[in-house]
C-alpha cells in the first residue's frame, strides 16, 4: 500500500507540474507583446530600488507616494526625451510622410546622382522598388507600433509601482521558492542587479559621448543639420559595431557624390579613426567599471535581444548571455562540487 500510494503521489505531482507548466507557456505566449513593458518595469525597479528602500526604510517616506513620485520622474525624463526627439526629427521627416510618392522619387533622384558620380551601382533598382513599398506601409505600420509602444509604457508604470510598493516582499518570497541554495540565490540576485545597471546606465552614457563625438565631425566637416545628424548617431549607437555607421557612411557618400571630396574623406578617416574608437573605448571602460560587463557579451547580447525582446533586448540580451554563464556555475555549485564533497 505504502509503494501504490508514493507512486500514486508521484503520478500527482507530475500531472501538476505538466498542468503549470502548460499554464505557464499560455500565459507567456499571450504576454508576449507585453514584454517590452514588463521587462522595463523590471529595469527600472533594479535601478530604482536603492534610492527607494533608503527613502522608505531609512527616511520614513510612505511607500506609495515615493512610488508614485519615482513614476512622475520616469515620466517626466520620458516625455522630455520624446519632445525632444519631435523637435529634431518633425521638421525633416514630416514632408516625407505628407508625400511618400515624391519622398521616393527625391530619393531615387539622390542615389541615381550618387551612383553616376561614383560609377558604380550602390543601389540596384528593386531596393529601390522595395523601398518605396516599404514606404507605402509605413504610416499603418507606425500607428499600430505607436499603440504597442503606449500600451507597454501604460504597463511598464503599473507594474513599477507595485513593484516598489511591495519589492521587499517578492524579492523575500522569490528568495524562498528558488529550489537553490542561498549563496547561489545571493549570486543570482547580485549578478542580475549588476548586469541590469550595467547596461541601463552604460549604454545610454555610450550613446550619448557616440552622439557628441560624431556632431563634431559632422561640425568640422561641413555637414548640415548637425544636431539632428548627431542625435540619430546616438540613437542607433545603441547597436554595437555598425550602429553609428548606419548614419555616417550614407553622409560620406553623399558627400562624395556631391563633389565635396575633401570634406568626405575628412569626415570618413574621423568616423573610423576617432567615431568608431569611441565606441569600443567607452564599452570597454565603461561597462566594464560599472559592471564588468566583457565586449562579447555585451555584443552577443544584444543580437540576442533585439531578436528576442525588441529594444529592451539591448539591456536583458546581456543579461540572458551572463545567465548562461552563470547558470553553469550555479550547477557546479549546486551538484558537481556538492558530488566531489559527498564522494570524498
Amino acid at each position: 500500500m505504502t509503494n501504490t500510494g508514493n507512486i500514486n503521489n508521484q503520478i500527482k505531482q507530475v500531472m501538476i507540474l505538466l498542468l503549470l507548466l502548460l499554464m505557464v507557456f499560455l500565459s507567456v505566449r499571450e504576454l508576449a507583446v507585453f514584454f517590452p513593458g514588463l521587462l522595463g518595469a523590471l529595469t527600472l525597479y533594479i535601478v530604482s530600488r536603492s534610492g527607494y528602500f533608503q527613502l522608505v526604510y531609512h527616511y520614513k517616506w510612505h511607500k506609495g507616494r515615493t512610488a508614485l513620485l519615482y513614476l512622475l520622474v520616469y515620466s517626466f525624463l520620458l516625455v522630455l526625451l520624446v519632445w525632444m526627439t519631435f523637435v529634431l526629427v518633425e521638421k525633416q521627416v514630416h514632408p516625407y510622410l505628407k508625400d511618400p510618392v515624391n519622398t521616393v522619387e527625391q530619393i531615387k533622384a539622390a542615389v541615381n546622382k550618387a551612383q553616376e558620380s561614383a560609377g558604380m551601382v550602390l543601389v540596384s533598382a528593386e531596393t529601390l522598388v522595395s523601398l518605396q513599398e516599404k514606404i507605402s506601409g509605413l504610416l499603418p505600420s507606425l500607428v499600430n507600433d505607436t499603440a504597442n509602444l503606449v500600451t507597454n509604457l501604460a504597463i511598464l508604470l503599473f507594474f513599477l509601482y507595485y513593484m516598489l510598493v511591495h519589492g521587499k516582499e517578492i524579492e523575500t518570497y522569490m528568495a524562498e521558492v528558488l529550489p537553490l541554495k542561498q549563496k547561489n540565490v545571493e549570486l543570482l540576485a547580485s549578478e542580475t542587479k549588476r548586469l541590469v545597471k550595467a547596461s541601463a546606465l552604460g549604454i545610454p552614457l555610450i550613446s550619448i559621448i557616440q552622439g557628441i563625438t560624431a556632431s563634431i565631425g559632422y561640425l568640422l566637416f561641413g555637414v548640415n543639420n548637425v544636431v539632428l545628424w548627431g542625435f540619430l548617431t546616438g540613437v542607433f549607437a545603441f547597436f554595437p559595431i555598425v550602429g553609428t555607421m548606419i548614419i555616417w557612411v550614407p553622409l560620406v557618400l553623399f558627400m562624395y557624390a556631391g563633389g565635396d571630396t575633401l570634406n568626405a574623406t575628412g569626415l570618413l578617416f574621423y568616423s573610423l579613426i576617432i567615431t568608431g574608437n569611441v565606441d569600443y573605448l567607452a564599452r570597454i571602460t565603461l561597462l566594464k567599471k560599472l559592471g564588468q560587463v566583457h565586449p562579447v557579451i555585451t555584443v552577443l547580447g544584444v543580437l540576442v535581444g533585439l531578436g528576442l525582446f525588441g529594444f529592451i533586448g539591448l539591456i536583458f540580451g546581456p543579461l540572458l548571455v551572463n545567465y548562461i554563464i552563470l547558470l553553469f556555475r550555479i550547477y557546479s555549485n549546486e551538484f558537481i562540487l556538492h558530488k566531489e564533497k559527498a564522494e570524498g
